[in-house]
């Protein structure tokens, strides 16, 4: 069986093509809105407040325990665990740190800027 082809089947070929439509992967990601249930909703960057440092086991075969901190973002008090920079064998942790007070870690690191203190 194929399409209808009537004079009065426009309304039969509008619905079957809306229910179609989420079958494509890209429309059904664009169109369910999970971005806005995850972490950032939808944002490629968010400040936090770091509640606490935390040590998480690395993958195998490291059994390096990695430092990573435990962050509260500020746009939706979500709380997620971030790493350093640089250190991708931690599981679940899928968020970086890129700056501490303003300043960015490499220049924390290289010791071109200091953290300021209040």
């Amino acid at each position: 069986m194929g399409k209808t082809r009537g004079m009065g089947d426009g309304r039969k070929l509008k619905s079957h093509r809306r229910t179609q439509r989420w079958a494509n992967k890209s429309y059904k990601k664009s169109h369910l809105g999970n971005e806005w249930k995850k972490p950032f909703s939808g944002s490629s960057h968010a400040k936090g407040i770091v509640l606490e440092k935390i040590g998480i086991e690395a993958k195998q075969p490291n059994f390096a325990i990695r430092k990573c901190a435990r962050v509260q973002l500020i746009k939706n008090e979500k709380k997620i665990a971030a790493f350093g920079h640089a250190v991708g064998d931690i599981p679940v942790v899928r968020f970086k740190v890129v700056k501490v007070s303003g300043i960015s870690l490499l220049a924390l690191f290289k010791e071109k800027k200091e953290k300021p203190r209040s």
